[in-house]
């Protein structure tokens, strides 16, 4: 077993133990802030955030009936069995995965859930994604933001970009770090 198999061992039987005592949105919360993630309940202004070290406050618990509107898991080691401990999260609007190593194609076929919710994605830098995996977000129709910026798994970025213009229509794509002359012959053909 891995330290990382092992970490999400002991933080997911925390998470059931959380949810039953105090629900499943509670439960998320302590999900996203045992992995130093960082997240913002409705209607509130103010982030909750594990420091430097991992610590975090715990005066999320005042918030028992707050539902997640924005999580920030940028640079975590969340992956597609850690993905479960936030389905219950219906509302969320805006998630940030940047530079997460683990997440991966399987991963972004698990968004699906949020596809009546989701409307910021950001899962630039994540190393194991493939173009096979994006294609997966066509789910994600209320989509207004995604940010696919160096994903170093994809080969051909240009006609990538344009196919996901294609599903996503409404959708602002950001995507930096590649040569996307194929992106641009094509429209200065059209």
């Amino acid at each position: 077993m891995t330290n990382s198999s092992c970490i999400f061992s002991v933080i997911h039987s925390y998470y059931g133990y959380t949810r039953k005592f105090y629900g499943p949105e509670i439960a998320s919360a302590y999900y996203i802030l045992s992995l130093g993630g960082g997240f913002r309940f409705v209607g509130q202004s103010e982030w909750f955030r594990a420091n430097s070290r991992g610590k975090f406050s715990w005066e999320f618990l005042n918030y028992k009936d707050s539902l997640v509107e924005e999580v920030d898991m940028s640079h975590t080691v969340i992956n597609y069995t850690g993905l479960s401990n936030l389905e219950r999260q219906q509302h969320l609007r805006t998630l940030k995965l940047q530079g997460c190593p683990e997440v991966d194609d399987w991963f972004l076929a698990g968004l699906h859930m949020f596809q009546d919710s989701l409307e910021e994605l950001d899962i630039s830098h994540c190393t194991q994604i493939t173009a096979g995996g994006l294609a997966a977000l066509r789910n994600l129709r209320g989509l207004k933001r995604l940010n696919v910026s160096y994903l170093p798994k994809i080969s051909s970025p240009g006609l990538v970009i344009i196919l996901l213009e294609e599903m996503l229509p409404h959708c602002q794509i950001t995507a930096e770090g590649y040569d996307l002359s194929l992106r641009q012959a094509v429209e200065e053909t059209s």
